[in-house]
């Protein structure tokens, strides 16, 4: 049983727990435990008792779940869970707007266990009638389940890519000096995808023998000389396509898309006297082919610069790339620290000094540990006088990790009014404050928008972190006046994260791109709970790439003492004008 069975298993105890009111510290540890599980390098299930035990956060009892499950492919507990609540009733609790208490309503009120039957009483106006939940609320619903809809057949960036290299990896054991390129979505480095489309550069008709045959495969949709597709456990289609080594530039080209930048490419191609498709670019008066072999010598052959597959988007790439004047896009290497971390004070999985030495592991030069405030009690978030005793351990280990700097911060909550969840003097004493909302979504547009605006105009604000609160393809953004708030922290010098969690990359690529033009600078952080999730930025880095972000729009690819100069608090404060006359 692989580590995405496993860490699924577990998230869904958490979700059943969630659903019985069980105690927050229990629902913590499992899904702690399926967040570390999902990350962990190597396969969990091939551990044995002692080895699993050295996992951060599995404990003996956890253990021995994955044991069995690992061992029989069952989890008794899991199972006594799925008695009291059916599976589907998991699916309505994704849903935005619902919560456990709300789900189990639900259930036990009218015995809802599905969306569809959820959808059928929303519209027929019987949850309005249940205790809490109000016209209002029925319509938010509704309106959650046609968004959901909406989403049907993709995934996130990150469980596609890991997917995709699993593929590829079992290709590769048959075939290995075939030559397999992931593309579509995925190559362009979205934020969610849809089908999963790989190229076999120089492969033979064997390849689909050996691609239809894999484990997770459900279901063989077609199977082929040339292309097989398939379907797999988790909802997934992929594609397996066989490319002439010949046409490999045209073939990756034209698979990894966009649609539309596609398009202006075959518009551009045909007013040049050419003809631009999957096999190569020709000419349209004899059929001579002038380019195919490679990405950069087609691009070339039609007067462009070659344009990185995250800026195929039709946004204005193809104009930048005729006029050789594509940004230079920062890169995973780039990064010198990373800026958003938890440890075990507060809901994190490792301590400050597993995440310290991970971190000197990836070769940073500094790191902030900002673990939460007060006001996320169910993350056991700190109040003054912790937040400024923690500060004290993180700085007393400066100096143990050679080339490593180690900021005392804080992810503060930026309360519903606007107000910061710890009082100025205590956030003045700290390195860095990152300060997020993480309550109160359903605010209005210009509540929440002056609700950020408040909390800008704290000094001590260095970042706002995941700025539109979003968790893809489960939770919308909450609304507010994008270009008020950029303006704002353009002006106040306060960077806005690029948060790497799988499923939040908040900001996203069209939102980080306006907030540009207003100044902005960012921050990639990997918002890690434990040592293994730091890895996640380079998720971020694909955000910020499809935003055309470059090195200097990043603060965290400056050198220390740099990084350090660029924060609001070390800005010099501006003189007002009435003061200076």
């Amino acid at each position: 049983m692989d580590n995405r069975t496993l860490a699924g298993c577990f998230e869904q105890i958490a979700d059943l727990l969630e659903l019985k009111g069980e105690n927050v510290f229990k629902i913590r540890a499992y899904r702690s435990a399926a967040e570390t599980i999902g990350a962990w390098a190597d396969p969990v299930g091939a551990l044995d008792d002692l080895a699993l035990r050295a996992v951060p956060g599995i404990g003996k009892d956890l253990a021995a779940k994955i044991r069995e499950l690992a061992s029989t492919g069952r989890c008794a507990y899991h199972e006594e869970l799925l008695a009291e609540f059916p599976v589907t009733l998991l699916e309505v609790l994704k849903l935005q707007g619902v919560g456990p208490k709300t789900a189990a309503l639900l259930f036990r009120a009218l015995g809802i266990a599905t969306v569809d039957a959820l959808a059928a009483a929303a519209r027929a106006g019987q949850l309005r009638e249940l205790k809490g939940i109000g016209p209002k609320k029925e319509a938010l619903i509704l309106k959650a389940i046609d968004e959901r809809r909406l989403d049907q057949g993709r995934h996130l960036l990150a469980e596609t890519a890991t997917l995709a290299a699993e593929l590829i990896a079992h290709l590769q054991q048959q075939a290995p000096a075939v030559t397999f390129v992931p593309v579509g979505s995925l190559r362009r480095g979205s934020e969610t995808c849809g089908d999963l489309d790989i190229l076999a550069v120089g492969g033979d008709a064997t390849l689909m023998d050996t691609f239809v045959a894999h484990p997770r495969v459900e279901r063989v949709l077609a199977h082929g000389d040339t292309k097989s597709s398939v379907r797999l456990q988790g909802g997934y289609q992929a594609d397996l396509r066989l490319v002439p080594p010949a046409s490999r530039g045209a073939a990756m080209q034209y698979f990894t898309g966009s649609k539309a930048h596609n398009i202006a490419l075959r518009d551009r191609a045909l007013r040049l006297g050419l003809t631009l498709n999957e096999y190569g670019l020709t000419r349209l008066d004899d059929g001579t082919t002038v380019a195919g072999e490679t990405e950069e010598g087609l691009y070339e052959a039609l007067g462009l610069a070659w344009v990185p597959p995250e800026l195929r988007e039709d946004r204005g790439e193809l104009e930048a790339a005729a006029g050789q004047s594509l940004p230079a896009l920062v890169s995973f290497g780039s990064l010198r620290g990373d800026l958003h971390m938890h440890t075990t004070a507060s809901d994190g999985r490792d301590t400050i000094e597993a995440m310290a030495a991970a971190a000197q592991a990836r070769g940073y030069a500094y790191i902030a540990i900002t673990d939460h405030s007060k006001a996320l009690a169910m993350a056991n978030g700190l109040d003054e006088r912790r937040a400024l005793e923690h500060a004290a351990r993180v700085r007393a280990l400066n100096g143990r990790y050679e080339g490593l700097t180690l900021l005392a911060g804080i992810e503060c909550d930026i309360l519903e009014d606007g107000r910061l969840d710890l009082d100025d003097e205590c956030l003045a004493a700290l390195d860095f404050v990152v300060a997020s909302v993480h309550s109160r979504f359903n605010q209005e547009p210009r509540q929440m928008t002056d609700r950020l605006l408040r909390a800008m105009a704290c000094p001590w604000v260095d970042a706002i972190g995941h700025p539109t609160g979003r968790l893809l393809l489960r939770r919308d953004a909450y609304t507010f006046a994008l270009d008020e708030v950029a303006a704002a922290a353009g002006r106040h010098g306060v960077a806005l994260e690029i948060n790497s969690q799988v499923d939040r990359l908040d900001l996203n690529d069209v939102h980080a791109r306006a907030a540009r033009t207003h100044g902005v600078r960012f921050l990639v952080s990997s918002d890690a709970h434990s040592t293994a999730a730091l890895g996640n930025v380079q998720w971020g880095v694909q955000v910020a790439r499809r935003a055309w972000l470059d090195d200097d729009a990043i603060l965290n690819t400056r050198p220390l003492d740099a990084f350090r100069a660029a924060l609001r608090r070390h800005r010099p404060a501006p003189v007002s004008r009435g003061a200076s006359e």
